[in-house]
């Protein structure tokens, strides 16, 4: 069973910058994509970015040009830079796998400051 493990969140002022991790660990088959989503309060989750292990990424337009998604293969890592964030960033962002199986992480919480 692959279990998901995020961590880099936290509370920034408007206009900072974050670097989200995603460590995928247990018994790993296969990963084809590793994608980030956000959630926030009152809101559907909606995806923010994906990567392919061929390395294609896909954006979702609000993060175009601010966020960049990137995974170490070797490790199960996926990171998500975000770079002038915005007030409305703010929400849980959740990892997610997808491959022999779909995992999900638990979450962690971004907040940004206006």
């Amino acid at each position: 069973q692959v279990q998901l493990v995020e961590s880099g969140g936290g509370l920034v002022q408007s206009g900072g910058s974050l670097r989200l991790s995603c460590v995928a660990s247990g018994i790993i088959f296969r990963i084809d994509v590793m994608k980030w989503y956000r959630q926030a309060p009152g809101k559907e989750r909606e995806l923010v970015a994906s990567i392919t292990n061929g390395g294609t990424t896909n954006y979702a337009d609000p993060v175009k040009g601010r966020f960049t998604i990137t995974r170490d293969s070797a490790t199960n890592t996926v990171y998500l830079q975000m770079k002038s964030l915005k007030p409305e960033d703010t929400a849980l962002y959740y990892c997610r796998t997808i491959g022999v199986r779909d995992t999900w992480g638990q979450g962690i919480q971004v907040t940004v400051s206006s």
